[in-house]
């Protein structure tokens, strides 16, 4: 009788690479650059797709297309929250003092970015550009969207901080199931509580995951070397996704300011903490000035994406004086492996572990 394959050679297959490894979407940071030069190394390119405004997602995504690589297109699948006047001017009420210290007057706050739920416009883009692979945040998308993407032939994927959560997505329709550790850069993927004391490391998460659930189990959060990789796979992980390993990549459009303070926590000068006060959902991040002077879960912070304009436009005009005082960094709990190589380098190092 023929052996049948391993779980990260079924998985490899089922997602068209060499190496069952995907760079995890880094939004505000990245383009279609850092993902082709993932896939041409074997591992899986993701476009970080909620972030980037549909004209500028359609470019990226032709480039995705005209490469003839695997690729993944990953959306947010968060409700858009009802609007809330008085919670939103205690927002700027907390925040005037560094408006007037920067200049900036608080009545003009401009829109700024946001995240863009996953909609009709983001389903009728997947179905014109036909990713491989496309995964989600925050759940999935309705069941008849859900089918759309899959006639289009789309593998998905989506996080669960929770085995409940993994449950669900594969009762759902998820093809396979990303296990987000509490370790992991940027926003928590939960979706059924925000409760996050529910929320646990990704190597207490990751086997009770693998045994619950039939899919494919990917392990992220605080993966960032081969012996990282290899360890994911001893519980049990099909594949794995990287993030923060990538964030110093050459490809990547992270600022020299960014780049700085990565490097600086590679180097052991740095820790990270969740905080609501970027975007109004709970990230990973190296604190900044608001995290220690208003509290990283300050409950004054509006709901996931209204904080937003108001931070990044502190943030941006402190940039502009060079100053990291409001910037928000992304970044992961191990930060250990964050250097300048191409992300080439990168993917085989991790690739070591498979």
């Amino acid at each position: 009788m023929t052996d049948l394959p391993s779980p990260p050679a079924r998985l490899a297959a089922l997602l068209g690479v060499r190496y069952p490894l995907i760079q995890a979407p880094l939004a505000g940071v990245q383009g279609s650059a850092l993902a082709l030069a993932v896939s041409r190394a074997g591992g899986l390119g993701s476009l970080p797709a909620a972030a980037l405004p549909l004209a500028r997602l359609r470019e990226e995504m032709q480039a995705m297309r005209g490469s003839s690589l695997p690729w993944n297109a990953n959306f947010f699948c968060h409700a858009a929250p009802q609007p809330d006047a008085p919670r939103q001017a205690a927002w700027h009420a907390l925040l005037k003092p560094y408006f007037d210290e920067l200049g900036l007057d608080a009545a003009h706050i401009p829109s700024g970015p946001g995240r863009q739920p996953f909609d009709g416009e983001a389903a009728a883009l997947v179905a014109e550009f036909r990713p491989p692979v496309v995964s989600f945040h925050f759940g999935l998308p309705a069941p008849q969207a859900l089918e759309r993407i899959k006639r289009a032939g789309a593998f998905v994927l989506s996080s669960a901080t929770t085995v409940e959560e993994a449950l669900w997505l594969q009762a759902h329709g998820a093809d396979a199931i990303i296990a987000q550790g509490l370790e992991a850069g940027g926003h928590r993927g939960h979706f059924l509580s925000d409760d996050l004391t529910r929320q646990a490391g990704l190597f207490a998460l990751l086997p009770q995951v693998v045994a619950a659930v039939r899919v494919p189990v990917i392990a992220a959060g605080g993966i960032a070397t081969a012996a990282g990789v290899r360890a994911a796979l001893a519980l049990g992980a099909a594949g794995v996704q990287a993030g923060t390993a990538y964030l110093c990549a050459d490809e990547a459009a992270t600022s020299p300011l960014y780049r700085a303070a990565l490097l600086a926590a590679a180097s052991g000068q740095a820790h990270t903490a969740l905080t609501t006060l970027m975007t109004g959902r709970p990230a990973r991040g190296l604190p900044n000035r608001l995290t220690r002077e208003l509290g990283p879960l300050n409950p004054a912070a509006p709901a996931f994406p209204l904080a937003a304009p108001a931070a990044a436009w502190l943030r941006a005009a402190a940039e502009k004086q060079g100053r990291t005082d409001f910037s928000f960094f992304w970044c992961g709990e191990n930060a250990s492996a964050c250097c300048s190589a191409p992300a080439a380098q990168i993917t085989q190092t991790l690739a070591q572990g498979f």
